[in-house]
């Protein structure tokens, strides 16, 4: 009974050791050797030990296979024992790539190539190295990937109309597939939609058709308004005898500006029929 409370007791220690990320006696071993190799040969070993990042640079440090921290090193000076440590620089600026044109089957069923571009940067120096291969690479496969799959639930006229809410929604799922990575996506835009040939011309077409149509009311609605017009004139002058003549007069003024070298001048039929009498 002594015994398995006693081997248990060394497995939990050994569960917690790792849990920690203590290096155990042999770990320690080493690193106390690594120490006194680095006093040692102190002039010539401080170019190994001491190494330096940009401003938009971090520092991943591992001691015997383990991250040292739980916070990236920079910017600037750190240390490192040479024979027991190794350390990944992570660059934090922000890096943007294009998604490559994609051919998209829509949710009306027509087919189109969709390309945009994604802005990305590494919020978490240590989750991109320690929880996948290529943070970078990972990112550009996903975001085609998303691009497929968030446009497959937009019909045609939401995807002309409705650009920066899809690019809206590419961000989010990004953002929450990456957050693991340690990647915050910033922006996602989409740049280009290619139709079929066939597909523009028949828009085209039905975009010409419509137009016509609207130009054939709006010319209806303007005979009709002249018409009203016209009849509310020739009611005017009915009032008005001689307002027929004023207007016959400006009509011949009109015509004389425009330098005719005939005008035909009709007479009224009564006064024509006086002359005939006599």
């Amino acid at each position: 009974m002594h015994k398995r409370s006693r081997y248990t007791c060394l497995v939990c220690s050994a569960c917690e050791a790792e849990r920690t990320g203590s290096l155990g006696c042999i770990g320690w071993i080493l690193v106390i050797l690594s120490s006194i190799f680095v006093i040692v040969l102190f002039p010539i070993t401080i170019w190994f030990c001491f190494k330096i990042v940009q401003e938009y640079e971090r520092a991943v440090i591992f001691r015997l296979g383990r991250i040292t921290d739980r916070k990236a090193k920079g910017p600037g000076i750190f240390f490192i024992l040479p024979c027991t440590d190794s350390f990944v620089k992570v660059d934090l600026r922000t890096v943007s790539f294009d998604i490559p044109p994609q051919e998209i089957l829509t949710k009306d069923s027509v087919t189109v190539s969709v390309d945009g571009v994604v802005y990305f940067r590494v919020s978490d120096p240590i989750a991109s190295v320690a929880n996948v291969t290529n943070a970078d690479f990972s990112t550009r496969l996903l975001a085609q990937t998303t691009l497929r799959n968030v446009l497959g639930t937009k019909n045609l006229a939401e995807l002309l109309s409705d650009r920066e809410g899809i690019a809206h929604s590419m961000q989010t799922n990004l953002d929450e597939a990456t957050d693991n990575w340690g990647i915050k996506v910033e922006r996602v835009e989409i740049k280009d939609v290619k139709l079929p040939h066939q597909l523009q011309r028949a828009m085209a077409a039905e975009a010409e058709a419509s137009r016509e149509a609207r130009a054939k009311v709006i010319a209806a609605e303007g005979e009709m308004n002249a018409s009203r017009a016209l009849k509310e004139a020739s009611l005017v002058i009915a009032e008005s005898p001689s307002a027929l003549q004023l207007r016959y007069l400006q009509t011949l003024n009109t015509i004389a500006a425009e330098k005719n070298s005939t005008i035909i001048f009709p007479l009224p039929m009564d006064v024509i029929s006086h002359f005939m009498r006599k």
